[in-house]
């Protein structure tokens, strides 16, 4: 059985640059990134991608995943952090993350390993084979942290970019669907991607699956006290649905108050084939085949 976190910030274990560095040190656990994949693996989660949410952390996203077997980054502009990407030059450092202007590889025991190269010739068309995805992008109203106009202008930007290159999107839409679909609506067709950490309501899953957008599902569910969520998470098609953890955040049901790893997308896994009536191993293969589809791994 494989199953496969589609979203997680476990490059930032390695390197303070937010305060995702605290959380993944909060409990006292000394814990190495190849201690997070090892337990991973054990369990049956053999792939993950490390999603990026500034241009910085994205930087470390790709280096991260330049490093390792079956991970792979997605590079994006959360958009709490909007404000800042429109300061000068900004999005063009961040365009340039796919013209193979990129940080210097990190080695491997295996020399020979080809994601031992990151390309740093000028872009030819053929993405980048650690970059999978632009995200985590999108839309938050709930908190605010960079002006409305802000985080359209740079979900927009991203938009475009992931239309330029080809990519699947992961986005980030909280308390934001009535802005959001009206921007995403021109690209329906051309592009592809997964509505991350989905908690929204029935309607707009429907309008999600009208897209062809993929459901991200995480450790939230198992602990969602809403009925209308748990038949939400019960009758997303199983061919459009996908786990991934946020480690180290929204750890599931019964670890919560412990740190989220990669290795419990199959706590989630478990609860959504109890809940669904499906067998562990038939939720495993088909969310599998999900990612890698979507990011064309």
């Amino acid at each position: 059985m494989e199953l496969f976190d589609t979203h997680c910030h476990l490059h930032e274990l390695t390197e303070k640059l937010s305060p995702v560095y605290d959380k993944w040190h909060s409990d006292g656990v000394e814990r190495t990134a190849e201690d997070v994949i090892t337990a991973a693996k054990e369990v049956g989660v053999n792939r993950l991608i490390c999603v990026g949410t500034t241009l910085a952390d994205s930087q470390l996203a790709i280096k991260f995943a330049s490093a390792r077997k079956n991970v792979w980054a997605s590079i994006g502009i959360h958009p709490h952090e909007a404000a800042t990407a429109l300061q000068k030059d900004h999005l063009d450092a961040f365009a340039a993350l796919l013209t193979g202007t990129i940080p210097e590889p990190v080695q491997e025991t295996d020399a020979n390993h080809p994601k031992n190269h990151l390309r740093v010739t000028p872009f030819t068309g053929e993405k980048d084979v650690n970059i999978v995805a632009i995200g985590e992008c999108g839309l938050d109203y709930f908190y605010n942290y960079s002006p409305k106009e802000a985080q359209i202008e740079v979900l927009k930007f991203q938009l475009e970019l992931a239309f330029k290159h080809s990519l699947p999107m992961s986005f980030h839409v909280r308390a934001a669907f009535d802005d959001f679909w009206p921007i995403f609506e021109p690209y329906n067709g051309k592009i592809r991607g997964v509505l991350h950490s989905f908690t929204d309501s029935e309607v707009n899953l429907r309008k999600a699956l009208n897209y062809g957008l993929y459901i991200g599902v995480n450790g939230i569910a198992t602990f969602a006290k809403s009925p209308e969520r748990s038949v939400i998470y019960r009758t997303i098609p199983q061919q459009s649905l996908l786990l991934e953890t946020d480690a180290p955040f929204l750890t599931p049901v019964p670890f919560r108050g412990k740190v989220c790893e990669s290795k419990y997308v199959r706590v989630t896994a478990e609860y959504l084939s109890d809940l669904r009536g499906e067998s562990l191993e038939q939720l495993a293969a088909a969310t599998t085949k999900n990612a890698l589809n979507l990011f064309n791994i």
